[in-house]
């Protein structure tokens, strides 16, 4: 069976859709007043991969990432430059495409921004005063909590433990200090909306209950986000919806690991973070998405430079492989090699088992193993390889690159083996020079490539060539 850990239960779980073939799916987005960060980057590629794997499967999958465009943070960068705060808001949510499309993020089937729907945010409040999960104080309106007996249920926390931490906002307005704003009064200068209240803007956690239900429904398969939002966050949107609707909000709750910089958490309060583009001044995106790959999505990683050289290298295997595939001779003599043949099986139980992107990995590279052994022993034996070796690996690389976004490149690309009509006449000189037996010049010939980053590997029938990165 298709298994997810479920954080509200801490059990892995038969995944077994709502809606028969429909899989509903929210995943909280980024608040869009800076550049993304490689925080940001791992839950996108974490969740990008888990809507893939859902597509792969089968799977109509409706798939919800907002975008938060009214917070305190994208109004004080406003203030900072003296600048309207949907035109940073805009800004940063066209730069958070550009960091997206880098390391191969699909764009999700609605990605709606707060803005869009303050309407509903209004009547959804509206709605939960008149439950008495809600009052006003002072135009500000606050969610209390002690009325929604179950908080506490997805982050294992009792109310009477519970003490206001770093996200939980503290102020004399409210009943009781857990009580959380779903609506603030604004303040001069500020952006505002009319509301029964008076003039004010939407507190976040209200946002994710809204468009949750706008665009998927009352109950949803599966909600998601960084670990960091279990609380307070996601224990909020839980309170709200299911006192709005009396059902359940979430079936299945799914939270991806920190990233850490030399064991600490990596945030830009403490300034140990790098964003997206930091690390693609050095990396592509490929490696940074297969280096996020390597470990479990719930599991944390220990960012660093060396992890990172270590990913490019073991794609520059990856990628050297694919070239020998194709510089070398096949037959169509039948062969079947056991770990070729079932890698799309050995796939398809990892990810089955909680997204195991990690195993899956490593199985990829035990069939490498194996048909650089095979193609070894071809040559030595001066045989020919059989061609449906090569086409069967090829056929399920390209199935399992669709999930991963990873391994779809062609090695051309990723060595920049661009024609080049000046390297192949070196190479044709050199040739000719070996042939004569001129091998001061045939030498001199690669190391005047060589300083230029070509490096050549002689073959039996012809020389081939790539560029060093």
């Amino acid at each position: 069976m298709f298994k997810i850990f479920n954080t509200q239960t801490k059990k892995l779980e038969d995944f077994v859709p709502l809606n028969d073939n429909t899989v509903t799916m929210y995943v909280c987005g980024v608040t869009v007043y800076d550049y993304c960060h490689v925080g940001h980057a791992r839950s996108a590629i974490c969740f990008d991969v888990i809507y893939r794997y859902l597509l792969y499967k089968g799977y109509d999958v409706k798939f919800v990432k907002n975008f938060t465009d009214i917070d305190d943070k994208i109004i004080n960068k406003a203030n900072e430059e003296n600048k309207p705060f949907d035109e940073i808001s805009e800004k940063y949510i066209k730069e958070f495409y550009t960091d997206m499309e880098a390391i191969g993020i699909k764009k999700p089937t609605f990605e709606p921004k707060a803005t869009m729907h303050i309407n509903d945010i209004i009547k959804f409040i509206s709605k939960l005063i008149e439950k008495g999960y809600a009052y006003e104080s002072d135009g500000d309106i606050y969610y209390s909590v002690n009325k929604f007996e179950s908080y506490g249920k997805l982050s294992h926390k009792k109310i009477e433990e519970l003490k206001s931490g770093a996200r939980v906002e503290v102020n004399d307005k409210k009943k009781y200090p857990l009580d959380f704003v779903l609506w603030k009064k604004s303040k001069p200068n500020e952006p505002s909306w009319d509301s029964p209240w008076g003039k004010g803007r939407p507190g976040w956690h209200i946002e994710c209950s809204v468009m949750s239900m706008h665009y998927l429904g009352e109950t949803i398969d599966i909600h998601g986000g960084g670990e960091d939002l279990i609380f307070p966050h996601h224990e909020n949107e839980i309170a709200q919806s299911e006192a709005l609707s009396g059902k359940q909000f979430v079936r299945y709750w799914i939270h991806n690991g920190f990233i850490k910089i030399n064991n600490e958490k990596m945030s830009k309060s403490l300034g140990n973070f790098f964003t997206i583009r930091d690390v693609l001044k050095e990396f592509n995106g490929e490696t940074l998405r297969y280096y996020m790959l390597l470990t479990h999505y719930r599991n944390p990683i220990e960012f660093s430079y060396d992890g990172l050289l270590a990913a490019k290298e073991a794609l520059n295997r990856y990628y050297t492989f694919l070239m020998r595939l194709d510089n070398t001779q096949f037959s169509n003599e039948e062969f079947k090699l056991n770990l070729i043949e079932t890698l799309q099986s050995n796939f398809e139980k990892d990810m089955d088992n909680d997204f195991n992107t990690s195993q899956a990995i490593g199985d990829v590279f035990n069939c490498l193993k194996e048909l650089n052994l095979y193609l070894d022993d071809c040559e030595k034996n001066n045989k020919k390889p059989s061609t449906n070796v090569k086409e069967t690996f090829l056929n399920t690389m390209s199935k399992i690159a669709q999930v991963l976004g990873v391994f779809d490149n062609k090695y051309t690309k990723w060595f920049n083996l661009e024609e080049n009509q000046w390297i192949e006449e070196k190479i044709a000189l050199r040739s000719k020079a070996k042939k004569e037996k001129d091998f001061a010049l045939a030498d001199k010939i690669r190391n005047e490539l060589l300083k230029q980053g070509i490096i050549l590997e002689d073959q039996k029938e012809k020389t081939i060539w790539k560029k060093i990165k």
